[in-house]
């Protein structure tokens, strides 16, 4: 069965109202068990610096850990790629059977000026 974790800086700086979205998220998550690593979008925004911010919850339904090393992931408006990175983190390790909310950042460099920054899915490949 699926649970729900917050990687531990998250947990202590998380808003409760924040905590309870993605609570609620996962609450109502209707994830195939397909052995893989499947991304819920909670949110996007462009910071101050023209970076890219999506935040989703990772969720993790194979039997391993689920490590972002060298990881591309693809930030998608209408199907079409608006902006890729590739991502290493130690921070984020989501064990098996377990969903996590994590923020990726893309810079600048790596969005499409013809982006919306609204309504778009991450995907990993």
């Amino acid at each position: 069965m699926q649970k729900l974790q917050f990687e531990q800086a998250w947990n202590k700086a998380i808003a409760e109202k924040d905590r309870e979205r993605i609570e609620q998220t996962f609450e109502e998550l209707k994830l195939t068990n397909n052995n893989a690593v499947q991304l819920t979008r909670l949110s996007q925004a462009k910071n101050y610096k023209g970076e890219l911010l999506v935040t989703v919850l990772v969720n993790n339904t194979s039997d391993q850990p689920f490590f972002v090393n060298n990881t591309k992931v693809e930030y998608k408006e209408n199907d079409q790629v608006m902006a890729k990175h590739t991502f290493t983190t130690s921070a984020l390790v989501v064990q098996p059977k377990t969903s996590m909310p994590w923020t990726f950042i893309y810079p600048v460099e790596s969005i499409d000026s013809k982006t919306m920054f609204e309504n778009g899915e991450l995907e990993i490949v």
